[in-house]
């Protein structure tokens, strides 16, 4: 790590509060815990699932809403930052109080994980966004994929600690039920992403921006609708953000509904916690492997890489009955889950122009969250038709079909310097 700046490893560590927040609240603890509220209220197992999946994509939905209007605010200087920490604490203090509300009242506990969604995917958006920022274009492929790497070593030892809690509960070590210990999770989360915060906020810096002007807010619709207007021209963004709606909601879908469906094939929560674990080991070296293969090979071949593999999980998926086939499926996540987020975050950053980069992964984000409302709604819906969750996750191969086709018409990267350096000039702080 001795040759990243300071803050390239502020912005690494802070992937540890992302990834830890979405292992615990959206793959893991939450879900089991939403699972034992609805059951515990009446509600069969399989509508459980379908319930999960629309909750998500209502959390999802609210942030695309809101991703584009405030990234286009956050370029003026200054400001980038300052929504940062809104969001970051609006999280953290909504994943706070799950571990405070009993879940007896569930509507409550339903919509304080809303809010707290939002609040991390909100401060998501603007850490995408500060990879700009912090980093060379040379070297964006191989950061953005050791924050994905620092993530899952975060996942694992978070992840651990959580199972340790459970396990104490569940053999009655500690004077604490086992939905009691789930709540001491979302305790231990909040504080485990203040804790990884602290860096970013410290010493990362906006450095690309534009000047400050007279009423902010009405200037930055403007913009940003002058910015959705001008997308279109620049081709080779057009085309990748079509071809990333797609196949980033396989992905995103995939680990969403992990736990879902392998409750679904009868396997236990301390079981799936362990299963989960194996994912994270996969992807710790994975994602740095994509870095380096992406270096040499180029981020496109890589993403296709992922693509592939991903293709492969859906149908293997389709034939699932038993805990060794999902071990199986497991490791295969592993290998490409965080390389995909990781080239797809860097190779995004490397076509935008910079001093415009919030207003682009503003919507960049758009893109990611309303196509995180797409899978989790199909796999619902088609497993509420059919009956079977393994048909739901037969169904998201049609994503990264579509995804892999229109990633074939994205230029080279010649091109897109070209469209970069015809931007206005960067407006330094």
């Amino acid at each position: 790590m001795s040759k990243y700046s300071k803050e390239e490893k502020s912005w690494i560590l802070y992937d540890c509060t992302i990834s830890t927040y979405s292992m615990i609240l959206i793959t893991t603890i939450f879900p089991l815990y939403l699972r034992v509220m609805l059951t515990n209220g009446g509600v069969p197992e399989a509508s459980a699932t379908v319930y999960w999946g629309y909750l998500n994509s209502i959390g999802r939905f609210l942030i695309a809403i809101l991703a584009p209007i405030l990234g286009t605010i956050a370029d003026y200087r200054g400001y980038k930052m300052k929504f940062f920490k809104i969001f970051s604490i609006i999280g953290i203090a909504a994943t706070g109080l799950l571990g405070i509300v009993p879940e007896s009242f569930y509507i409550l506990v339903v919509i304080i994980f809303t809010i707290s969604n939002i609040g991390n995917s909100g401060s998501n958006v603007f850490y995408d966004a500060f990879l700009i920022d912090v980093s060379e274009k040379k070297k964006m492929d191989i950061v953005s994929s050791i924050g994905f790497a620092a993530g899952y070593i975060g996942d694992i030892l978070s992840l651990a600690i959580c199972m340790v809690v459970i396990v104490l509960a569940q053999n009655n070590i500690v004077p604490i039920s086992v939905t009691q210990a789930y709540r001491v999770c979302f305790l231990i989360t909040a504080i485990w992403c203040l804790l990884f915060s602290l860096p970013m906020i410290k010493n990362v810096k906006q450095v690309y921006g534009i000047e400050k002007e007279p009423k902010v807010i009405g200037k930055s619709f403007k913009r940003l609708i002058k910015t959705l207007s001008s997308v279109r021209q620049h081709r080779n963004i057009f085309i990748f953000l079509l071809a990333y709606f797609f196949y980033i909601d396989g992905v995103n879908t995939i680990i969403t509904m992990a736990t879902s469906f392998g409750a679904d094939l009868g396997i236990s929560s301390s079981s799936m916690l362990l299963v989960l674990l194996l994912i994270m080991f996969v992807a710790f070296p994975s994602s740095i492997i994509y870095g380096k293969l992406a270096e040499k090979y180029g981020a496109k071949v890589m993403l296709y890489s992922g693509i592939v593999i991903y293709s492969i999980i859906c149908i293997y998926g389709y034939f699932i009955h038993n805990i060794v086939g999902f071990l199986i499926l497991a490791a295969l996540v592993g290998t490409s889950q965080g390389g995909m987020q990781a080239i797809s975050r860097s190779y995004f950053g490397k076509l935008v122009p910079k001093e415009k980069n919030n207003e682009f992964f503003g919507i960049f984000n758009v893109f990611g969250r309303f196509a995180a409302i797409l899978g989790p709604s199909l796999v619902s819906l088609v497993a509420s038709i059919t009956g079977k969750t393994s048909n739901g996750v037969f169904s998201v191969l049609l994503l990264f079909v579509i995804g892999g086709v229109i990633l074939i018409k994205v230029e080279d990267s010649k091109e897109n310097d070209l469209l970069i350096l015809e931007e206005q000039p960067i407006v330094n702080n």
